[in-house]
C-alpha cells in the first residue's frame, strides 16, 4: 500500500529544509498550502501544487536530457504533475520515461536511495485557458538521474516537441538551484 501524500510530502519538505535546503529557500507558500490543507496532489489547487520532475544526467554530468515543451514553448527537464506512485522520485522517472522514451534511467547516487529532494522549485507557469485553468505555481520535486545518451529518444508528441541531450550548462537558465547545486556532486 502507498502511503498518503501529504505526510511524505511534509517529510520530504521537512528534510529538504533541514540538510539541503540553503537559507534563502523559505518555500514559504508551499509551506502555507501544507498549513491550510490545500489538496497539493491535485493539478486543480491553486495558487500552486505539487510537480516532479527528473535532472537526467549523462555519466560524465557533461549533458542534461531535456525537452522542448508545447505549452511552455521553451526547454526544460521532462516533469509533470504529481500521479500517484511509491515515491517523488517514481513520478519523475514516470515522467522522464513518458516525455522522452529515455532508456536505462536510474536514480543518481546522490540520492543514497531516499526520497530527498535534489531541489524544490517553486515557480510560476502559465495557465490554460481552454481548461479555465489560471496562472499558477508549481512547486517542483526535483531528482537526479543517469542514464547513457547513445540511446535513442522518442518524445511524446502530445506534450513536447522534442527531447535532446543538451550541454550541461543549458541548466543554469532553466533550474538555477539546482545547476549551482550540481556544481558539488561528484560523479558516479
Amino acid at each position: 500500500m502507498i502511503s498518503p501524500f501529504l505526510p511524505r510530502l511534509v517529510e520530504a519538505l521537512t528534510r529538504y529544509r533541514a540538510d539541503i535546503a540553503t537559507p534563502l529557500e523559505h518555500l514559504s507558500l508551499l509551506r502555507w498550502q501544507i498549513a491550510e490543507g490545500h489538496a497539493l496532489d491535485s493539478r486543480d489547487t491553486f495558487p500552486g501544487h505539487v510537480t516532479t520532475s527528473a535532472i537526467v544526467l549523462s555519466p560524465d554530468h557533461a549533458r542534461i536530457l531535456l525537452i522542448d515543451h508545447v505549452v511552455i514553448g521553451r526547454w526544460l527537464q521532462p516533469g509533470g504533475h504529481w500521479e500517484d506512485a511509491a515515491t517523488f522520485h517514481d513520478s519523475a522517472a514516470r515522467e522522464a520515461l513518458e516525455e522522452t522514451g529515455v532508456q536505462g534511467l536510474r536514480l543518481h547516487p546522490w540520492h543514497q536511495g531516499t526520497d530527498l529532494p535534489f531541489t524544490i522549485d517553486s515557480h510560476d507557469v502559465p495557465g490554460k485557458p481552454a481548461r479555465a485553468e489560471p496562472a499558477h505555481i508549481h512547486h517542483d520535486l526535483q531528482y537526479l538521474f543517469i542514464a547513457d545518451p547513445a540511446f535513442p529518444l522518442v518524445a511524446q508528441v502530445e506534450e513536447v516537441h522534442a527531447a535532446a541531450w543538451k550541454p550541461i550548462d543549458e541548466l543554469a537558465g532553466i533550474a538555477p538551484t539546482a545547476f549551482a547545486r550540481l556544481q558539488t556532486v561528484p560523479l558516479p
